[in-house]
């Protein structure tokens, strides 16, 4: 017999979770100096692109071409068209931010919702979505992509958004899917079917907030990968036009072996914020991950 009081059991709530997290987070200080350098890049890019007018990173400076850094008032030097790098640094890391934020918000969403409904359901349903998702598994995804950014024309950042979360959407689909599955057989959703609870019901109100742990770990990692995603098309000249900052278009600079060598002021620092931006969101996760394991052992 199942016992009904298990309905409520429901034990991983949102501010359980949160003091889980603190916990770990000052336990783990490479994770916590890792959160705030996100925070701060983050309101530092969004905060500070808004009092940098638009011509300074776009007028062209024949005066002050190819300056080191520190020179003339320019903490990391100008390139080849006069123009601020600390400014253009600034400006392309709000842009690509401003890709990958919305890619993993889309992602995880469509994520955890398909993961829940394929795994609650099962059968035909479940079925259906397996074949999708093992077909799209095995195709280029990203020779497609580029294909359709070749194909475009005068996109826009959302363009960039929705085209890289068409296939990015499949790993949060199958992991939250595996979860959904484990989560399915414990008594407290039995208890809740027999009580006469509604699917939507027991899958948003009592197997997500089981899972929700789960999904900001995850979140984190897929926000690393979509920051290297975003900056490898753009890298390539797929992503934002070369004309428009981010950090893809920076590093590029580095394929002509002259600024490569003796001006690696144009291409180094968008370098190493995209390392520690990737490196960052690793440790957040890793930590966000620790504390979901520890809280599914006590459920």
């Amino acid at each position: 017999m199942v016992n009904t009081e298990k309905i409520k059991q429901a034990p991983l709530h949102a501010h359980s979770f949160l003091k889980s997290a603190i916990r770990e987070f000052k336990r783990d200080k490479i994770a916590m100096i890792s959160l705030f350098f996100i925070i701060i890049v983050i309101l530092g890019v969004f905060i500070g692109s808004l009092f940098i007018p638009k011509d300074a990173f776009t007028n062209v400076d024949i005066m002050d071409t190819n300056l080191a850094p520190l020179q003339n008032g320019h903490i990391l030097g100008t390139d080849d068209g006069g123009r601020d790098e600390f400014l253009l640094l600034v400006i392309a890391a709000r842009n690509s931010l401003s890709i990958s934020i919305p890619v993993t918000v889309v992602i995880m969403a469509v994520g955890i919702f398909l993961g829940l409904m394929s795994a609650y359901y099962g059968g035909f349903f479940d079925w259906i979505w397996m074949r999708i998702t093992d077909y799209l598994s095995i195709i280029p995804t990203l020779m497609i992509l580029l294909t359709i950014l070749t194909i475009i024309n005068n996109y826009s950042i959302w363009t960039l958004v929705w085209v890289i979360s068409l296939f990015s959407w499949i790993g949060s689909m199958r992991f939250f899917r595996a979860l959904t599955f484990a989560e399915r057989e414990n008594d407290y959703v039995k208890a809740s079917k027999l009580s006469g609870s509604s699917s939507l019901s027991i899958m948003w109100t009592q197997i997500f907030p089981n899972l929700s742990s789960q999904f900001y770990a995850q979140s984190a990692l897929a926000f690393a990968a979509n920051i290297g995603l975003e900056t490898g098309i753009s890298y390539l000249g797929y992503g934002l036009p070369y004309t428009t900052p981010s950090l893809g278009t920076l590093v590029n600079k580095a394929t002509d072996p002259e600024v490569m060598t003796q001006s690696p002021w144009m291409w180094l620092p968008a370098s190493l914020l995209i390392l520690a931006l990737s490196v960052s969101l690793i440790f957040i996760g890793q930590a966000l991950r620790r504390v979901a394991d520890q809280r599914q052992s006590l459920a």
